[in-house]
């Protein structure tokens, strides 16, 4: 980090992986502004971080436009700057093909898409005028590595169009000083996984070569990388322990 104190603006930031990366990015020192669409779950994350006085808190629902640009007017008032945005809220669960319906659709696209191209594009101004910053978008690897037992269709193209998003975004503001990247989670222990009926998480650790589940630490660790990476831009870096790398035999 720059001597100047940095500050990370980071989305669904009251539970799972945005939760550690909270605590990550606090535990390096960045100033923060962090979101959820749940006021108290967000307010609940900000005291289980120690209610720090470099954090302020902007509920509400990045699929309205104004939630992306109210977070970065907190932080150019609060701190000054738009060092970096993690775009981590997002909706995610299985529903067959078949089934969907456009409702479904636009649920999808409204949280995971919108609210990542909204907010993007209420950062990517102020990153222009201090000289660059890093954006950091949250898909899956199941965009290239479809599990037929898990039909999401819906849920997937929503993230596929992220992860499509993070390239064109690399390569209209590279010249910016302005990295965007993808991180592709595969199975990471976070409460997303009890609210699709899985109840043991580690039940899927087969699907990783290192034969376990990630930890959302691990995933913020990663976010952090990117966030800090200033030669690295235009990736989607598969945080999934070999999922998508190869599979066990026997």
């Amino acid at each position: 980090m720059s001597k100047q104190t940095e500050t990370a603006l980071i989305t669904g930031a009251s539970t799972g992986i945005g939760r550690a990366t909270a605590r990550t990015f606090l535990d390096q020192g960045y100033n923060l502004v962090l979101n959820s669409r749940d006021s108290g779950r967000l307010d609940a994350a900000y005291e289980a971080l120690g209610r720090p006085d470099n954090a302020v808190l902007v509920a509400g629902d990045v699929s309205d436009k104004a939630i992306g640009q109210k977070m970065v007017d907190t932080a150019l008032e609060e701190f000054g700057r738009v060092d970096v945005l993690v775009n981590n809220a997002g909706v995610f669960s299985p529903k067959p093909f078949l089934d969907v319906e456009e409702a479904d659709l636009d649920h999808y696209y409204a949280i995971n898409l919108k609210g990542t191209y909204f907010t993007s594009q209420a950062a990517i101004p102020a990153m222009q005028v201090q000289g660059g910053g890093a954006i950091i978008n949250v898909g899956t690897v199941l965009v290239n590595h479809a599990l037929g037992g898990f039909p999401a269709t819906a849920a997937v193209a929503s993230k596929g169009a992220v992860h499509a998003l993070t390239l064109q975004l690399a390569a209209e503001f590279g010249k910016d000083n302005i990295r965007v990247s993808t991180v592709a989670p595969g199975i990471v222990r976070t409460p997303i996984h009890a609210r699709n009926g899985i109840e043991n998480v580690d039940d899927l650790a087969g699907l990783s070569l290192l034969d376990r589940v990630g930890e959302g630490e691990e995933a913020a660790d990663a976010i952090l990388h990117l966030a800090t990476a200033t030669f690295t831009t235009g990736i989607i870096y598969p945080l999934d322990g070999g999922h998508t790398a190869g599979h066990h035999f026997g």
